[in-house]
């Protein structure tokens, strides 16, 4: 059991000292400051949506937009290595009018584009997963 419990703090330690030497130690939400225009294609139909995310280079005020809807605020869960995992929601469905969902994304970075997936959460328990695409558009 002390094997164990050693190797597994001797891999922690290596891969967090792995992670602090790489050079830029990962992705900062500064990279990633715009405004990013996304497709994600979902559901049974492959229906695709499009939409966009506001990212601030502080990672506070994040918001995503679908056109003719208010701003959805949208929490930063989760940042490392190229990826981003972000959070909307509640808010009401773009694929199903009436009801209510919440969004995760995980994001994966490289310049001015993004790729992922993403998992809708519907308030009946449903749960959808899809391929998110984005472009970052220029100023």
């Amino acid at each position: 059991m002390r094997t164990v419990i050693l190797f597994s703090a001797v891999c922690l330690a290596a891969a967090a000292t792995a992670v602090a030497q790489r050079p830029g130690g990962g992705i900062k939400f500064s990279d990633v400051a715009g405004t990013w225009a996304t497709q994600t294609t979902i559901g049974p139909k492959d229906t695709v949506i499009t939409s966009e995310v506001m990212a601030t280079a502080d990672g506070k005020g994040w918001m995503l937009k679908f056109a003719g809807r208010d701003p959805i605020p949208t929490r930063i869960v989760a940042i490392g290595g190229d990826s981003i995992v972000t959070e909307a929601g509640p808010f009401e469905s773009v694929l199903r009018p009436g009801q209510t969902v919440t969004t995760r994304t995980t994001a994966h970075y490289k310049g001015d584009t993004m790729t992922g997936m993403l998992e809708a959460h519907y308030a009946n328990g449903d749960v959808l997963k899809g391929k998110v695409t984005a472009t970052r558009k220029k100023k």
